[in-house]
């Protein structure tokens, strides 16, 4: 996906964390971040898991929704809801997760809308309901907070230059307003 780009709506076959459905329309004023993971995947446990949490603890819930994307593209037999329900509970997570998808094939349906190429996967949506950032593997905090600082930071209109990570993981300042 490129910058600017409408999100797609989430494909998600079962809440958990959350007492209802929940939709990147209805959250539109404010930022989100979602986080792909697998619960077999060492990045996602180590950094990726912890680095949500710390994100739903930072910032303000009415300014910026965390959300978790269980999105299974390996080892389904042993990932289904019922593991990640006890995952989810044994880990602590205090945020929604959605089950992303699978219709036929291996692939997830919101995994494939967003272009993920695996977990995990940290895609950031500004207040707009735009895509900012589609980033697979590891993100540093301090980056990762400077960059939902800065779409905080942003009105609902929208503001011309915000700041991006490059494949080294080092925060730039760029106009991606598009053409």
């Amino acid at each position: 996906m490129k910058p600017f780009e409408t999100a797609p709506p989430l494909e998600i076959s079962e809440w958990i964390n959350t007492h209802g459905p929940l939709s990147l329309s209805a959250m539109r004023g404010r930022v989100v971040m979602l986080h792909a993971f697998q619960m077999l995947c060492p990045g996602c446990v180590a950094h990726g898991l912890p680095q949500a949490s710390k994100v739903r603890e930072m910032f303000a819930e009415d300014d910026v929704a965390v959300i978790g994307l269980h999105t299974v593209f390996e080892h389904h037999d042993v990932m289904g809801a019922n593991a990640l329900k006890a995952f989810i509970h044994e880990y602590r997570l205090r945020f929604p997760v959605g089950i992303d998808k699978l219709v036929s094939g291996h692939i997830p349906l919101t995994m494939q809308a967003y272009a993920l190429q695996g977990t995990p996967s940290l895609v950031l949506i500004d207040r707009l309901g735009r895509v900012r950032l589609n980033h697979f593997g590891r993100i540093e905090d301090m980056a990762l907070g400077a960059l939902i600082g800065q779409l905080s930071g942003e009105s609902s209109m929208g503001d011309v230059a915000t700041q991006v990570v490059n494949a080294t993981g080092v925060c730039v300042t760029m106009n991606l307003l598009p053409d």
